[in-house]
């Protein structure tokens, strides 16, 4: 850590909400964010893009790609820095067509002297779409990082996306981040279920993989699910618990369940707001004992310029495109990041 970082968190404990005490604390910011269709102007022949060319319905062009890039770092430069001046040490991130595009998004003015490293593998999506994962090299080393394809053995021409594990170490720790973006629900809700169950398993077999090595296993599970804290999936598939008290051997915790049950969320669609965007965490880190990293907080990042000021979509997450027009926003999801603390001694 270096001291600029240290001073911050000596004289920042009480915007953690630790109250008076004389310990002090590292932190660490872990995000997630849904970047809705971060596409080049480039048609590339092998995917479904062609919205995303100049000649596509979107009339996508140089200047509206850029913008695009300049929102997404604004939002970047600003998630987690109420708890950190660097931000995101680690940031997943999802529904980006290719590495060109994360690269061009890292070079952003707004973030560049950050210096975020690029972890991404193309997935078979129908889409193009795929997840990545961006980290700062001060707070973050990756040893190990691969992507896992899921396979549907009902339907094996539905391609989606991949799940990406890297593995690393944080200030000496090993720590493992699990990136992903579940099925959709195209379809309704009930009929494509089946295949976020299947990504739930998936999951839940990396997961089990990672405590096998090692039962005390820091692992983070982050991603756009498109399922709530409450929903199957999740819960008993995943098994993301609501309470840390409830959690037996091997269950994960999910730190969005109770904001979820408040109303605090991070999507809308025809007036019902749900909250896809989950960060998920192992035993390992929620002890009570902080003298390695361990899971402090968790917030969704629903700041005020992120959202439509007017008309039926008010309160809604200005997105760059809505009802055939573009608007020059940010995304359709707002995004989440979490704290991880570790006592200075």
């Amino acid at each position: 850590m270096n001291i600029g970082m240290l001073v911050f968190v000596l004289f920042g404990i009480s915007i953690l909400g630790y109250g008076q005490t004389d310990k002090a604390y590292k932190v660490a910011c872990v995000g997630f964010y849904n970047l809705e269709n971060l596409f080049d102007i480039e048609d590339d022949p092998t995917i479904r893009d062609e919205d995303f060319t100049p000649e596509g319905s979107y009339s996508w062009d140089a200047e509206k790609y850029q913008n695009k890039l300049t929102n997404m770092a604004h939002v970047i430069n600003d998630l987690g820095t109420s708890i950190s001046p660097d931000g995101c040490a680690v940031l997943g991130v999802c529904e980006v067509e290719n590495k060109r595009v994360l690269e061009d998004l890292v070079a952003e003015e707004k973030i560049k002297a950050r210096d975020y490293k690029i972890i991404h593998f193309d997935s078979p999506d129908r889409r193009g779409i795929d997840v990545g994962l961006l980290y700062q090299e001060k707070y973050f080393t990756p040893t190990n990082s691969v992507s896992h394809q899921l396979n549907f053995e009902t339907d094996p021409d539905y391609k989606t996306r991949d799940q990406l594990v890297v593995s690393g170490e944080m200030d000496g720790e090993k720590v493992s981040f699990i990136v992903a973006h579940w099925p959709s629900r195209s379809g309704g809700m009930e009929k494509s279920q089946p295949r976020r169950i299947d990504a739930a398993v998936l999951g839940r077999t990396i997961i089990d993989s990672l405590l096998a090595e090692d039962p005390n296993a820091k692992i983070i599970l982050m991603g756009d699910l498109n399922d709530d804290p409450i929903n199957k999936s999740v819960k008993n598939y995943i098994r993301a618990r609501a309470k840390i008290a409830k959690m037996k051997k091997g269950d994960m915790y999910n730190t969005m369940y109770t904001k979820f049950k408040q109303g605090d969320c991070t999507l809308a669609y025809r007036d019902a707001w749900n909250l896809f965007d989950q960060l998920i965490v192992s035993e390992g880190l929620v002890s009570e004992d902080a003298s390695s990293y361990v899971f402090h907080k968790s917030y969704v990042y629903s700041k005020e310029y992120l959202k439509q000021k007017e008309g039926n979509y008010k309160g809604y997450p200005k997105r760059t495109h809505a009802g055939g027009k573009y608007l020059n926003g940010y995304s359709d999801h707002f995004p989440v990041f979490l704290v991880l603390k570790k006592e200075v001694k």
